[in-house]
């Protein structure tokens, strides 16, 4: 164990955790000094961390992203909010490939810190706007409820609405793997745990906007999981068009891409603006 020495006014000022902590006579007092112990944070990080109370700088360049985060998520132990955002900030900008490594730890592990505000909202519309990094992800079916109901309440969620649909069914049977993916061998109990399962979640499914073979093809199957008025409406939608004024349908999710085109994406118009300038080389 290693002693690190320390202001004690500093940390107040910096720290509400050290507030706290001093007011409260948490720690204990040896030699008229307080005394804390922290087992789970590093010698390196403390120092980085009292670097930035003495002198308001932190240098994370020499950080691999992995230490950045245990960085930022000891600094919200000890409640430093400047340094907090600071990290944040700094993971955003800089550290943009390693946030796209392991996006389901990543994801969980923010979820957990409610002052990880910035890196959420970064996160969310990252994974919205490039949803294959996580749904079509190995790790996919790990990912927890809350989590994905948030990410199905999205309208800027960039995937087909059969491909959620897709994706929430092999989610929902990875929750249960005794139960076989064949929808006709299910028993009673099987059914029912399922709809459990599913319950908060088909409500979120935007059914208007599946295509009538792939709902046939795909849906319709597990019918006996959805709920009988929203199967009633999806039916008057495809069968009697004059009744879709009196359905509430969701508007379509929105992809955020700048070009407005789902199949025309920034590396085409790269291309198409080498053609115009008669230019042999295209711009990436």
């Amino acid at each position: 164990m290693k002693e690190i020495h320390a202001h004690s006014i500093l940390l107040r000022i910096r720290s509400q955790y050290f507030r706290t902590a001093f007011s409260k006579e948490w720690s204990e007092k040896k030699d008229g000094k307080y005394v804390f112990n922290f087992p789970n944070i590093s010698p390196q990080f403390f120092k980085i961390i009292l670097r930035f109370i003495y002198c308001g700088k932190i240098d994370l360049e020499k950080l691999q992203g992995q230490d950045i985060l245990k960085l930022l998520i000891t600094v919200d132990e000890l409640k430093i909010q400047s340094l907090n955002h600071c990290i944040q900030e700094y993971l955003v900008k800089h550290q943009h490939e390693f946030l796209q490594q392991n996006p389901l730890e990543i994801l969980e592990i923010v979820y957990q810190h409610e002052s990880f505000s910035n890196l959420w909202n970064y996160y969310l519309e990252e994974i919205c706007a490039k949803p294959d990094t996580l749904f079509k992800s190995d790790k996919f079916t790990n990912l927890k409820a809350p989590l994905l109901e948030l990410l199905l309440k999205r309208d800027d969620l960039s995937l087909d609405e059969i491909d959620i649909w897709d994706s929430l069914i092999k989610w929902s049977l990875a929750q249960h793997p005794s139960i076989q993916q064949d929808i006709k061998t299910w028993n009673k109990d099987e059914i029912t745990i399922m709809e459990r399962t599913l319950h908060k979640f088909i409500p979120l499914i935007r059914f208007y906007y599946i295509e009538s073979e792939d709902f046939f093809l795909k849906v319709y199957p597990f019918k006996i999981l959805i709920p009988e008025d929203i199967l009633d409406n999806i039916f008057a939608f495809y069968m009697a068009p004059s009744k879709k004024s009196s359905l509430n349908i969701q508007p379509p999710r929105k992809s955020k891409n700048v070009y407005g085109s789902v199949i025309i994406g920034p590396q085409h118009f790269a291309i198409f603006s080498s053609w115009i300038e008669k230019k042999d080389a295209s711009y990436y």
